[in-house]
């Protein structure tokens, strides 16, 4: 079939009516789900692109969704930005970056892009106990998701997170398969929901293998923080094993160990958790977050609130270990 799919030939192909596949499009609450998974289909392979423009006038949307800019730290985050701008794109839906410096500043640019470009819905990163842009959104009834637990609020609205507490039990699991006993952790101090989570892996590794839960030192994030904490550890009785919360922190780790003249895999094994594009280069064992599925959730749960289909549920999702040589 030659030429631009329109909406005729996604109707013949799905033997269904023109305004059964506009309904698709607009108000797939309208349509059973058979006929919506028929009419995707038949989008899918003729490669129909809605009229952008047209559906906006229809539907008063902007098809835009916010999400706060951070200061470039690489990583996760910016993975993820890829990622969600790829997966919204698939839909339409384009992401629009604006920048704060802390969490009440974000709110002012929320009711900002709401009444200057009438974004659609907003995506939150960063998610802690208290979070005063979840309680602002929520007031407000503003569609949003968060990459990220509520922390103690877990049922209040629709998030998407990777389980750290399993990433951190697979690795140390996986070092006392090996014969190790001294598995240190270095993390951050206690009070990071994110860190306690992935510490707690760790402590509940060792406990099923009957191994004390010690040692473990808690510096700030970065390579610095993560060679201070292996020094301090290694001035006692060594450890055999390192399990990090980060591969800034699992870097610094394996610049100590160099430093002394231990070898990395070898005298001593490191695991970090992000696997950052650094670590498969530098050959690091690290916990790799399914940060594709990560966006990918985040634009299924807002397309299912922006056309008022049956609140998401939360969805929590299992890391990978990435064994190389360290």
């Amino acid at each position: 079939m030659g030429g631009r799919a329109t909406l005729n030939s996604v109707a013949a192909a799905a033997n269904v009516s023109r305004q059964t596949v506009s309904n698709v499009l607009n108000s797939p609450e309208l349509v059973s789900q058979e006929t919506r998974e028929r009419v995707q289909a038949a989008i899918d392979q003729l490669g129909y692109r809605p009229h952008t423009a047209a559906r906006q006038l229809r539907t008063a949307r902007s098809q835009i969704i916010g999400l706060r800019l951070k200061p470039a730290r690489g990583g996760v985050l910016d993975q993820f930005l890829h990622s969600l701008t790829a997966a919204a794109e698939r839909h339409d839906h384009r992401i629009m970056l604006f920048a704060a410096n802390d969490d009440e500043e974000e709110t002012h640019a929320y009711a900002d892009l709401i009444a200057s470009v009438g974004v659609d819905a907003f995506v939150l990163t960063g998610t802690h106990h208290g979070d005063l842009r979840t309680r602002w959104l929520l007031d407000r009834g503003l569609p949003f998701v968060t990459f990220g637990r509520p922390w103690g609020a877990e049922d209040e609205h629709p998030w998407v997170d990777v389980d750290g507490a399993t990433g951190t039990r697979m690795a140390t699991d996986h070092l006392v398969h090996h014969g190790h006993r001294r598995i240190a952790f270095v993390g951050w101090p206690e009070g990071s929901e994110i860190g306690d989570d992935r510490r707690a892996g760790w402590a509940a590794g060792l406990a099923a293998a009957g191994i004390d839960a010690r040692p473990q030192v808690s510096v700030f994030d970065g390579v610095a923080g993560g060679r201070a904490a292996a020094a301090e550890l290694l001035d006692g009785p060594a450890p055999t094993a390192f399990v990090c919360a980060s591969d800034s922190l699992a870097f610094g780790v394996v610049a100590e160990l160099r430093e002394r003249g231990l070898r990395p895999g070898a005298d001593t094994s490191v695991i970090g958790f992000d696997d950052t594009p650094t670590a498969e280069v530098l050959g690091l064992s690290s916990v790799a977050q399914p940060i594709t599925e990560v966006a990918a959730e985040c634009v299924r749960h807002l397309r299912a609130v922006l056309s008022q289909e049956p609140k998401p549920t939360a969805v929590l999702l299992t890391p990978r270990l990435m064994l190389r040589s360290t």
